[in-house]
């Protein structure tokens, strides 16, 4: 076939590629490519060779490849255009989240269902929808692609992407491009497309405090000893001041882009109950991309119904500190140690555990790669220029990215919305928006191209 050049041509092609890029999305989903899960690792391998066969199909040289010898498998491969075209790189990931309770899906999650413009199922959009657009930009140029194509498909980005640099390092040569498109994240909102240009960083720990040896009668020592549930609680209550903000000093904190974001959306998109006050301040979108944010995400302690009338000798809370762009996760980790043996109360015996850490990510959108970006954008979504913005969730491997290849261009781009709901149940891909997705990646390598 002849290359499609314009915006109608591509658009045209898209179209009719269409159902099968769907039926393709569709068989990629009910692969259980659950990377957490030890009885479903044989499924990540299904998925990375079926991964692989859809790009060799479009004629990729592809290979499955891992760090070492029972690794996650990664999909790398080239396929080579015009002699003095620009190189890019497509990434993605094959893996995806547990499912979790199958109850509070509206069908089953490994089952693709269409309901109100969406295709539900796990992974229908986090990632394997990024996979389906890389795919469809090489199909809609067949063999007359305008640029040198690579791509690194993961298969462990859902538990950290803990062999990614061992992997970047040993295939460097086979990765390095000149612009890197990484399809993991989402736009503003339907109907308006995004560049994400910054991510928080992650430092997550597991903070014990103990009190007691054993267990105590409440009625004989309370009064005197304090329980471990008291204790961690005055600890937890420092965290934050009476307006909401981490109190952890040395964290940084940043401006974040002029973009408006609605009340009203605000609540409707976060889930927040009728009366809700927010917390911490500044501009809604600081409190969310360039301040850090802390969470109790998880506690061990005896449960209410069935407790017994004594004292707790020791307790646990799971704490995860979102950390602003222009920090570090060595400088977080540090500041929020002593914040916690500063204040941990009565005398307590502290053990904080390192549980992960990423690095958060600030990226210059400038130059003629981000240029041929917004205009890509700007014409798949007929008219409307992409937002730049900021992500309060981490995505870690992104630095990875710029360390290993500072010379390239970074694109972060996605196929996610507000309403997505990736990671819970009823993940769904806004189909319309979808096809606005696939234009935009065509028309990018179409511009990158000349």
């Amino acid at each position: 076939m002849t290359a499609p050049v314009t915006t109608a041509d591509l658009r045209a092609r898209l179209a009719e590629l269409a159902p099968g890029v769907r039926s393709d999305l569709e068989a990629l989903v009910r692969i259980q490519s659950v990377s957490a899960d030890p009885a479903r690792l044989d499924q990540v391998e299904v998925s990375a060779r079926a991964t692989a066969d859809l790009f060799a199909a479009e004629g990729v040289d592809v290979e499955i490849v891992r760090a070492f010898d029972g690794a996650p498998p990664a999909v790398i491969g080239e396929k080579r255009g015009p002699e003095g075209a620009p190189t890019v790189l497509l990434y993605a990931h094959h893996d995806v989240q547990p499912e979790n309770d199958h109850a509070e899906w509206d069908s089953p999650p490994w089952e693709p269902t269409e309901r109100d413009g969406r295709l539900h199922a796990r992974g229908a959009a986090d990632d394997k929808a990024g996979i389906l657009a890389h795919v469809a930009a090489l199909r809609a140029f067949g063999d007359e692609l305008p640029v040198t194509v690579r791509v690194f498909i993961e298969g462990e980005e859902e538990v950290g992407s803990d062999t990614l640099p061992e992997l970047l390092k040993a295939y460097q040569d086979r990765l390095a491009a000149d612009v890197i498109v990484i399809a993991d994240s989402g736009n503003w909102d339907i109907g308006v497309p995004a560049l994400t240009t910054s991510l928080r960083g992650l430092v997550r720990v597991d903070v014990e405090v103990r009190t007691l040896t054993h267990a105590v009668h409440s009625g004989m020592w309370g009064g005197l000893a304090p329980d471990a549930l008291i204790t961690l609680s005055r600890l937890i209550a420092t965290l934050h001041d009476d307006a909401g903000n981490v109190a952890v000093a040395g964290l940084h904190a940043g401006p974040a882009a002029d973009v408006d974001y609605p009340e009203e959306r605000l609540r409707a998109e976060s889930g927040a109950i009728d009366g809700l006050e927010w917390i911490g301040s500044g501009s809604a979108v600081e409190r969310l991309w360039t301040k850090p944010a802390l969470s109790i995400t998880g506690l061990d302690a005896p449960k209410v119904d069935g407790a017994s009338n004594t004292l707790v000798p020791a307790a646990r809370a799971k704490i995860s500190l979102r950390i602003a762009p222009g920090d570090t996760s060595t400088n977080a980790l540090d500041c929020l140690r002593r914040h916690l043996e500063a204040h941990v109360p009565w005398g307590a015996q502290l053990t904080v555990t390192v549980v992960d850490t990423g690095e958060a990510t600030q990226i210059d959108a400038t130059g003629p790669a981000y240029d041929a970006a917004r205009a890509a954008f700007t014409e798949a979504w007929d008219g409307t220029a992409p937002v730049d913005m900021g992500v309060g969730g981490s995505i870690p491997f992104i630095a990875e990215f710029l360390e290993s290849f500072p010379a390239a261009s970074v694109l972060v781009t996605g196929v996610e919305d507000p309403d997505t709901r990736a990671h819970g149940p009823n993940e769904g891909l806004h189909l319309a928006e979808f096809e606005k997705v696939l234009l935009a990646e065509a028309l990018l390598l179409r511009n990158l191209g000349s």
